[in-house]
């Protein structure tokens, strides 16, 4: 398993995440600013030609959020910024509208958290101009002039504080939030490490002490080749034997088909899917018996390496029974279970043994199940 595979394994990676939950953001304000926005047009205009101006303050706002929700509303900045400012400045000094600050009190918290630096300058720059803007409101009219400065200075200068407050508070939050996915990104490149040691472990525990033996038994069969030649064939002969059992268990180690401890495969897997940040639940409804645990191993194996490489899962939950596993994870993708060599091999040889291997998905969720008809693979 590669890094990039790594990345892909763990559930909320950093991209996706923040993805997710700007899209997430962009429904909620749209589901909010476009009601409220028509509402305001239809209440405060007192003409058609009001309404139109009105009208393109809300479009700006929609734009701008769909454009933060894709990262990108800086792009878009400087055209969105005018519009509502105009917008705003006709209200005050033209139509006496008390709502056109409306849409730059949405634009303008969008845009100026996002900035790459000088936020908080920006920030005060656009309270200063909402504020004077409305002032100007006293400069063209002689009205209640403190009414006046309530509905043009002092509500549009407020709401423009909070909804800066607010959208300042999410962008630290997305700031954690990316924090807390890299470090999950690390503990997932950890648990391919971890994984990569485990089988080079495995590979030497198998290969290692047959190179010993083998290197013994070379050096005593050319010592006896010549004063006792039957010896020495019976040494050659125990050589290419074990040489060959070697060979096979290397086969099986590489095709997740040696014969494993299915108490240390669960601690395994457990350490790898927590390493990635996965949540684990193990349900131990009865003890599991002699060769089925052996293919239990395996099947928990190759499902884990399948998890962590080809899901996005938050929480995996095994049970175990006294002739079955079952293995459900809450990260599958697609209109169906995926094909996975590794299990296709697995249940064929579950097959021959009597068992049954079989995935499914249903919603979110992935199950791998196997299991042996009772009395089976004892």
């Amino acid at each position: 398993m590669d890094t990039s595979t790594a990345r892909r394994a763990v559930p909320g990676y950093a991209a996706s995440a923040r993805g997710r939950m700007s899209r997430l953001n962009m429904g909620m304000q749209l589901a909010v600013l476009v009601p409220m926005g028509t509402l305001l047009i239809v209440f405060d205009s007192r003409s058609w030609w009001e309404a139109g101006v009105l009208v393109v303050g809300v479009a700006a706002a929609v734009v701008a959020v769909v454009r933060w929700a894709k990262d990108d509303v800086l792009a878009h900045a400087v055209p969105l910024l005018a519009t509502c400012a105009a917008v705003w400045l006709f209200g005050v000094l033209v139509s006496g509208s008390t709502t056109a600050f409306y849409s730059i009190t949405v634009v303008g918290p969008l845009i100026v958290p996002e900035l790459p630096r000088r936020r908080v300058a920006a920030a005060v720059a656009l309270v200063a101009f909402v504020a004077a803007g409305g002032a100007a409101r006293l400069l063209v009219t002689s009205e209640n002039r403190g009414g006046t400065a309530f509905e043009y200075v002092l509500v549009p200068t407020v709401v423009v504080i909070v909804v800066l407050g607010f959208m300042f508070a999410n962008r630290a939050f997305y700031r954690v939030l990316a924090e807390l996915d890299e470090a999950r990104e690390h503990e997932a490149e950890l648990a391919v490490a971890r994984e990569r040691i485990r089988f080079a472990s495995e590979l030497h525990d198998i290969q290692g002490h047959t190179l010993h033996v083998v290197k013994l038994k070379t050096a005593l069969a050319e010592k006896l080749v010549r004063r006792d030649a039957g010896r020495a064939e019976e040494e050659l002969r125990e050589i290419h034997d074990l040489v060959g059992d070697t060979i096979r268990q290397t086969k099986e180690l590489a095709y997740a088909q040696r014969r494993l401890n299915l108490v240390g495969e669960l601690e395994n897997a457990k350490n790898l899917f927590e390493a990635a940040g996965i949540r684990v639940r193990i349900i131990r409804e009865a003890p599991v018996h002699g060769r089925a645990g052996e293919l239990l191993g395996q099947v928990l194996r190759e499902t884990t390496t399948n998890i962590l490489r080809h899901a996005q899962a938050g929480q995996v939950r095994i049970t175990l029974a006294e002739n079955g596993i079952t293995i459900v994870n809450d990260g599958a993708r697609g209109d169906g279970p995926p094909e996975l060599r590794g299990l296709s091999t697995l249940r064929e040889r579950l097959a021959g043994e009597g068992g049954e291997l079989t995935v499914s998905q249903t919603g979110g969720e992935f199950v791998t199940a196997a299991v042996f008809p009772a009395g089976e693979a004892r």
